[in-house]
């Protein structure tokens, strides 16, 4: 296992804004609406987990908002998110090795970018994040996170979420991971897209020096 490449700079948790503030912001970009939950309904679980300490974010299920809606809702510098023209297959990537509490809004604590892991594979990540007993995000949650904290993603430190797996037709894992980054404009990105933030994949057993691993200390709801 390699050894890690950057320090950590993660932004602290506790940077996050409170759970009343996010809870307008998702009801401003329309992710409630999207979800299905009344903004009342959003506003009271944000009332809620005030007392839930420091520092944690408020997540939708993927089942009420997928990626693909909440992608286009990430701004940097102006410019709209967007998922990968090669990843159609966005939504089907669910959780995998974690559980989701069963409820439409949930609470993500103890959030991590993970630098201290960048240049290791998921392959090599996933069995050092058990090892400290955090959980690997999944592909929304690492949304959530950017929308509700942008500066999260930062040149050179952006993160994967390999909470998010996709499981093929013969029942095999796909070899693809999910990844939140900021695109460079090239390729089939579009040079309109530069330094927008960028939903796309990593292979499995590939290291990338500016991805680390987004993680968190557990979940629940707000009660």
């Amino acid at each position: 296992m390699p050894s890690a490449a950057l320090p950590s700079a993660a932004l602290p948790s506790a940077a996050l804004p409170s759970p009343t503030e996010q809870a307008e912001r998702l009801i401003e970009l329309g992710v409630a609406e999207l979800a299905g939950v009344p903004a009342e309904e959003v506003r009271a679980f944000a009332a809620a987990a005030e007392g839930a300490g420091d520092g944690v974010l408020l997540a939708v299920h993927p089942d009420r908002a997928p990626a693909s809606a909440l992608a286009p809702l990430l701004r940097r510098e102006g410019r709209p998110g967007f998922v990968v023209v090669d990843m159609t297959d966005v939504d089907d990537f669910a959780p995998h090795g974690v559980e989701l509490p069963d409820a439409p809004l949930y609470l993500v604590t103890g959030v991590d970018r993970g630098d201290r892991m960048a240049n290791w594979s998921p392959e090599e990540a996933l069995p050092a994040l058990a090892g400290e007993d955090r959980t690997p995000m999944v592909l929304t949650e690492g949304i959530h996170w950017v929308l509700q904290q942008p500066a999260v993603l930062d040149r050179n430190l952006c993160f994967m979420t390999i909470g998010s797996r996709l499981r093929k037709p013969n029942g095999k894992l796909d070899a693809r991971t999910p990844a939140i980054w900021i695109s460079n404009g090239t390729g089939r990105d579009g040079r309109e897209r530069r330094d927008a933030p960028k939903v796309g994949w990593c292979w499995w057993g590939n290291r990338h020096t500016w991805l680390g691993f987004a993680s968190a200390t557990g979940r629940r709801t707000a009660g």
